[in-house]
C-alpha cells in the first residue's frame, strides 16, 4: 500500500469519525433533550449562542462538512484541489472552536471534541496529500495559517458568546389550556414543564430559584411532569415528586430530585428521598404503586404534547415562555415582576 493510499484511508476514517460526531451531536440538539452525550460539558456547550451560529445548530453545519469531504475523498485526484480548501477550512474552524470551548465557555464537549479532532485529522492529510517531503514546508505554513485563525475569528471577529435569544410573550389568550389554568390573580404562576434527570432542567433550576428570591413578588410554581423515555430515571423520580406532592412536599422533593445524582434516580433512591424528607413512607409506597398517580403523569405528557411541547425545559412565567436553559436570573426576575 503506498502512503498516498494510507493517506486517503485516513482521511475517510477521519470523516466517517467526524461525521458520527456530529450526528449523534445534531440529535441531541434537535431532540426534546440529549441521548448520545447528557451530563457536564455537553449540556453547557450546547446552551450557549455558540451552539447556534445565525441560528443553523452548528452540528448540522458539521453533518454538511463531513459528508462532502468524504465524497471529496472518495472522487480521486481531480477533487483534491477543492477538497484541500474544504478540509484547510474546515480545520480552522476546529481549532478555532477548541479555543472557543477552552477559552471562552470553560466548558468541553466530548461531541465536538471528536468532531473537532476529526477535522484537523482532515487538514493534515489535505496538507500533505500523500507526499510528505513535498508537504513539509507548505504544511509548517498552512498550520501557521489555521492556528492563527483560530484564534483571531472566534476570539476578535466574533467577539464572544453570542447572547441567549429573548424570551417569548405570549397574549393571555394564546396560552396552552394547561398553562392558562393554573393562572391565579394577584400572584405570578411560573408553570415548570420538568424532567429531573435532564441536564437542562437542572440547569435552569437554580437560576430560577434565585431569580423568585429577588424578584420580591408572590410566586407560585406549578410542576407538569414530562419524563422522557430516553432518561431511565425520569420517571421514577416523576412518580417520587407526585407522591411528594400528595403529602405537601413537592417543592422540597422537587429540590431533592433536582440535585441528586442522576445514577440515585432509581426506586429504591426516590424512597430514600422521600425518607430523608420526613414522608410517610406507608403512604408514599401505595401512592407509588397507584393509578392514580400514573394518570397523573399520563395526563401532564398529554398536556405537554397539546400545547406543542417539543423542548425541555419549557418554562411559561406568566405570559413569558423560556425555552432551554439559556435564561438569565435577571432575564427571570424581569418575566416575574412584569
Amino acid at each position: 500500500m503506498t502512503i498516498r493510499s494510507v493517506v486517503m484511508w485516513l482521511a475517510v476514517a477521519c470523516a466517517l469519525a467526524g461525521l458520527a460526531a456530529s450526528a449523534a451531536s445534531l440529535s441531541d440538539s434537535l431532540g426534546p433533550a440529549p441521548s448520545f452525550c447528557v451530563e457536564g460539558g455537553c449540556a453547557t456547550v450546547r446552551a450557549t449562542g455558540w451552539a447556534r451560529p445565525l441560528g443553523i445548530p452548528l452540528p448540522a453545519i458539521g453533518v454538511a462538512f463531513f459528508v462532502g469531504s468524504l465524497a471529496l475523498v472518495l472522487a480521486g485526484p481531480w477533487a483534491t484541489a477543492l477538497r484541500r480548501v474544504l478540509a484547510l477550512s474546515g480545520g480552522a474552524a476546529a481549532l478555532g472552536l477548541l479555543v472557543v470551548q477552552g477559552a471562552v465557555i470553560g466548558a468541553w464537549c466530548r461531541l465536538c471534541l471528536v468532531a473537532d479532532v476529526a477535522a484537523i485529522g482532515l487538514a493534515v492529510t489535505a496538507i500533505t496529500g500523500g507526499d510528505w517531503a513535498r508537504a513539509s514546508r507548505r504544511g509548517a505554513v498552512a498550520a501557521f495559517a489555521i492556528a492563527a485563525l483560530a484564534v483571531v475569528v472566534p476570539l476578535g471577529f466574533l467577539g464572544g458568546t453570542p447572547p441567549p435569544p429573548p424570551p417569548t410573550t405570549v397574549a393571555a389568550g394564546g396560552l396552552p389550556d394547561v398553562v392558562a389554568r393554573e393562572q391565579v390573580r394577584g400572584v405570578v404562576t411560573v408553570v415548570d414543564f420538568i424532567d429531573f434527570e435532564c441536564p437542562f432542567c437542572r440547569a435552569l433550576h437554580t437560576r430560577v430559584n434565585q431569580a423568585i428570591a429577588r424578584a420580591g413578588v408572590p410566586v407560585r410554581v406549578v410542576r407538569k411532569m414530562v419524563p422522557l423515555s430516553q432518561h431511565p430515571g425520569a420517571l421514577p423520580a416523576a412518580i417520587a415528586w407526585c407522591c411528594a406532592e400528595r403529602q405537601g412536599k413537592g417543592d422540597a422533593m422537587a429540590e431533592a430530585l433536582i440535585t441528586a445524582p442522576v445514577e440515585s434516580l432509581t426506586t429504591a433512591g426516590c424512597e430514600a428521598l422521600a425518607a430523608a424528607l420526613g414522608l410517610d413512607l406507608g403512604r408514599y409506597r401505595t401512592d407509588a404503586a397507584s393509578e392514580a398517580v400514573r394518570a397523573r403523569i399520563e395526563g401532564d405528557l398529554a398536556a405537554a404534547r397539546t400545547a406543542g411541547i417539543r423542548s425541555l425545559p419549557t418554562l411559561y412565567v406568566g405570559s413569558h415562555v423560556f425555552v432551554g436553559a439559556a435564561a438569565t436570573v435577571d432575564e427571570l426576575v424581569a418575566a416575574l415582576r412584569a
